[in-house]
Parts: structure tokens; C-alpha cells; sequence
């Protein structure tokens, strides 16, 4: 297997209201959808948002799993000013901050919200973490 994600899909409760959510964060969903999904490039992954109970039967899985699920997603900034800039972008578009931005114990600096469907995003802004002009990501060695 290489080392790499291509894809991650987030199981929502309404396809539509949560394609406008992350399309008035300023995402360009892709123009090859198929109909009942939507994709959006983001650098070398793709994000896709899928009916939730329909990604659950899919999986094999009850689709009432609430609470924490132990995953967080994270959007890397560029710098201090852009994680408050993010944060507050997020929260118009409709998400709920759940952890202010603040100086981390790791030399960074960074906060959290919830996007409509409860899925926990960090933003964050790590000085050891630098990002190329497209904004992926490149991990100290």
C-alpha cells in the first residue's frame, strides 16, 4: 500500500445544505459530480460529502453514531492572522467554534469548529509544518 489518502468522505445529514456550507466557505465543488454527492479538491485530497445514512449502509454500519468519533480534520494556515481569519469565516458560514484559537503547547497556534454535521475541524498554524504555494503540506523529516 503507498502512503498516501486520496479521499474522505463526510457522511452529512443533508447533502445540499452542506454543500452550501463549505461552498460559502469559499470551496469550488467539482463541476464532474456524480448526482447525490459532492466533491471538492483540496490540494492532493479530495473531500466528498455523501448522505449520511447512505455512506453508513454502505459501510455496513448503523447510521446513529453520535458524539465524538475520535477523528478531527485539519486546514493548516498560513499564519497566526489567517487561523482567526478562518475561524471567523467558518463560524459565519454557519459552523460552531468550539475551541478559540490559542497559543498550543506544540509552538503553534489554533483552534476548532464543528462544520453542520458535527465533524470536528482543527485550524491550525504550525511553524515546523511549512506549505508549498497550492497550501499542501510538507513534514519536517
Amino acid at each position: 500500500m503507498e502512503q498516501r489518502i486520496s479521499l474522505i468522505t463526510l457522511g452529512v445529514n443533508d447533502l445540499a445544505k452542506s454543500t452550501a456550507f463549505f461552498e460559502r466557505l469559499g470551496w469550488r465543488r467539482s463541476v464532474r459530480a456524480a448526482q447525490g454527492i459532492s466533491f471538492f479538491q483540496c490540494g492532493g485530497v479530495a473531500i466528498s460529502l455523501y448522505p449520511r445514512s447512505e455512506l453508513a449502509a454502505d459501510v455496513g454500519t448503523p447510521p446513529d453514531g453520535g458524539g465524538f468519533s475520535g477523528v478531527t480534520l485539519a486546514y493548516n494556515a498560513r499564519s497566526k492572522q489567517d487561523v482567526d481569519a478562518v475561524l471567523a469565516e467558518a463560524s459565519s458560514a454557519g459552523a460552531t467554534i468550539v475551541k478559540p484559537a490559542q497559543e498550543a503547547f506544540w509552538g503553534g497556534y489554533s483552534g476548532y469548529f464543528r462544520d453542520l454535521d458535527g465533524h470536528f475541524w482543527e485550524v491550525a498554524w504550525n511553524p515546523g509544518f511549512l506549505l508549498d504555494d497550492a497550501g499542501a503540506v510538507t513534514l519536517p523529516e
